[in-house]
């Protein structure tokens, strides 16, 4: 995990919050903004591949840019990850940081649902994998139950009025020459105009 940019506060627990950022949206932010009750920094994680899609439009090196200006609070860190699978974020965030002992990982409920019925080969199976990180869901287009032998690993992250932006809403709404201004941080509307 390489930092682009860290958090003024090290402590011993982190809070990935790993995504294709495309673009940044204010959800985003609010979501980051009330995890920070679980852990005092979170780190904005764009991975250099993904294990269930391609880049498809702006490529890393915008999307880092984008996300370098958009996560500008003291509490956010922002990095690049090598790995796409959460477990993999997990463990180079660890070799980067070794005071790290206590990992949480952020992500909708779309997101959960994948990774916990992803089939991994066995020494990877999820039960295992959340020995080492916990996840954070948020709603999105519903809550998320997760099985309960997981249930101690997996923590509901309540946020209310942001379950409808995403970043395919804000693509779709520039396509169709919309208004998607106010979906996305304020420093990074001039790229998102110039780049989508």
């Amino acid at each position: 995990m390489e930092f682009h940019r860290r958090a003024s506060t090290h402590a011993s627990s982190a809070i990935l919050f790993p995504g294709a950022f495309n673009p940044p949206t204010r959800a985003h932010l609010a979501l980051a903004s009330a995890a920070l009750n679980w852990a005092p920094e979170i780190v904005f994680v764009l991975p250099r591949a993904f294990p269930h899609k391609e880049y498809e439009g702006p490529g890393f090196t915008l999307r880092l840019e984008m996300l370098l200006h958009a996560a500008a609070e003291p509490a956010f860190s922002v990095a690049s990850s090598g790995g796409g699978l959460f477990i993999e974020m997990v463990r180079e965030a660890r070799a980067a940081d070794p005071a790290l002992n206590r990992l949480f990982l952020l992500c909708g409920r779309d997101a959960a649902e994948r990774i916990v019925d992803w089939r991994y080969p066995a020494e990877l199976a999820i039960d295992r994998q959340l020995e080492e990180f916990e996840l954070l869901v948020a709603p999105r287009g519903g809550d998320y139950v997760p099985p309960s032998n997981l249930a101690p690993k997996i923590h509901a992250l309540h946020l209310e009025g942001w379950e409808e932006v995403s970043a395919s809403e804000i693509r779709r709404r520039i396509a169709c020459g919309t208004d998607w201004r106010a979906l996305v941080p304020e420093s990074i509307a001039d790229l998102v105009e110039k780049n989508y």
